[in-house]
């Protein structure tokens, strides 16, 4: 079975090949081919695949390619990790943002919309190029802003795109964890778009346990996003929020610690990842150390800002553990490719799902996984409050996609303008026309 890994020169990569090499069972992945613009960053990816491997009977073969139909030309899975513009275009996304006083971060506020408008037409062709050369592949998407993402390849895909996201996992298993529950034997009642969800139940042998952590505020202060809401915020929602929401909840206090950061986040890994790679062009460089090092300070700085503004200090050791959006990415291919019932937190097309939005729309939700492909499964109503915030998103989503297509940058403008968390028409023709100034990849927008 072979499985394309576009940004295949990315720092996550090896995440995910080491998930392959725990799968030894009939009708796993067999062969890898690394797709990506940089042939440097595909070299030193590669060799620590194959330190990874050394020693490992039958682990899947590795190549690496700088021509996209050639990766995708017979595959039976395509995970997408691109980055348009890389961690520099991001680092200017903040940058851009916070000179007008809005967030900057990848996948909310300002910064999620520049990093949709100049991802979606790069993500939309390789829909295109999936649908003609591998017509039967499945597409697992984690590229940001994932659902927008996963939303426009769906207009070319249908359901055989999925987006992936590691944080609703992360968040339901460090729950699980503080009550005492098994995380496998547990089901995640968790609705809401990428990045804009909440985790409202818990359930373990057909009882809900998350009243039980809501009800006791030493229990809501153990684990990271009890610390970065405070108990009397979750207890007021009733409901534990994602992580990311913190940059709607606490919007001006996280954006002011953006400001008064040394670096934003975007910049430190642009500088941590860059002397990653400069290391691995020497041959001497012992490639898996290197990058395994560079993880582990890369977890530890994750979110620093908002630990910051909530005053709550350094993450705890426990917290270091990701959701593993390469463990959520090998179940989905394995409950496709082994018709192995799963249930997964995923980013599909809504159906019927949520009322207030439409069947095209992209959501996050619980989903049962089989070989036909992944089915969001029924939810009650989100409060008023979520929905609300769901629509708004969801909107703003759209004239992005709308943008995208059109190369409108009237349409950009309201985009911005109409995002929660920049308001502002003025704003928002600054922001179109600071972001033109700094990505090429955005001289279409007219």
């Amino acid at each position: 079975m072979k499985l394309a890994i576009l940004g295949g020169g990315g720092f996550r990569v090896p995440l995910v090949y080491g998930a392959l090499l725990g799968d030894r069972a009939e009708g796993r992945v067999t062969d890898v081919v690394l797709h990506d613009l940089d042939a440097a960053r595909l070299d030193a990816i590669a060799r620590v695949l194959a330190d990874q491997a050394a020693g490992i009977p039958d682990a899947p073969s590795v190549t690496a390619t700088t021509d996209l139909d050639e990766a995708l030309r017979g595959a039976d899975f395509v995970f997408s990790a691109i980055r348009v513009g890389g961690l520099e275009g991001r680092a200017a996304d903040e940058r851009v943002a916070l000179a007008e006083g809005v967030l900057g971060q990848e996948t909310v506020g300002a910064g999620g919309i520049a990093y949709g408008l100049r991802t979606v037409p790069v993500a939309v062709d390789i829909a295109r190029r999936v649908a003609r050369l591998a017509p039967d592949a499945w597409v697992i998407n984690f590229t940001n802003p994932a659902g927008l993402v996963t939303e426009a390849m769906s207009r070319h895909l249908g359901d055989r795109v999925i987006g992936i996201c590691d944080s609703p996992v992360g968040l339901g298993r460090r729950v699980a964890q503080v009550l005492g529950a098994d995380p496998d034997e547990a089901f995640f009642d968790y609705v809401g778009l990428n990045h804009l969800g909440w985790l409202r139940g818990l359930h373990v042998a057909g009882r809900d346990e998350l009243p039980r952590l809501l009800a006791e505020p030493e229990l809501l202060v153990s684990f990271e996003q009890g610390r970065l809401f405070g108990p009397d915020w979750l207890q007021s929602l009733g409901a534990i929020p994602n992580e990311y929401l913190h940059y709607y909840y606490f919007n001006r206090d996280t954006v002011r610690a953006y400001q008064q950061a040394e670096r934003t986040r975007g910049a430190f890994l642009h500088h941590q990842q860059a002397r990653f790679y400069t290391d691995m062009r020497h041959p001497g460089t012992p490639a898996l150390k290197a990058w395994t090092d560079t993880l582990a300070e890369r977890e530890a700085a994750y979110m620093a800002e908002n630990r910051e503004a909530a005053g709550v200090g350094e993450r705890a050791e426990e917290d270091l553990e990701s959701g593993g959006y390469e463990k959520v990415a090998l179940a989905l291919m394995r409950a496709i490719a082994r018709d192995e019932r799963s249930t997964l937190i995923l980013n599909v097309r809504n159906g019927t799902t949520l009322s207030a939005l439409d069947a095209d729309a992209v959501i996050e939700v619980p989903c049962s996984v089989d070989a036909n492909g992944a089915h969001p499964m029924a939810v009650t109503p989100l409060p008023g409050h979520a929905t609300g915030l769901v629509c708004a998103v969801k909107a703003v989503e759209r004239e992005v996609l709308e943008a995208a297509d059109s190369g409108s940058a009237t349409t950009a403008v309201k985009a911005f303008a109409l995002h929660p968390l920049v308001d502002s028409v003025t704003v928002a023709r600054r922001l179109v026309d600071g972001y033109r100034g700094v990505h090429p990849g955005l001289a279409y927008l007219r």
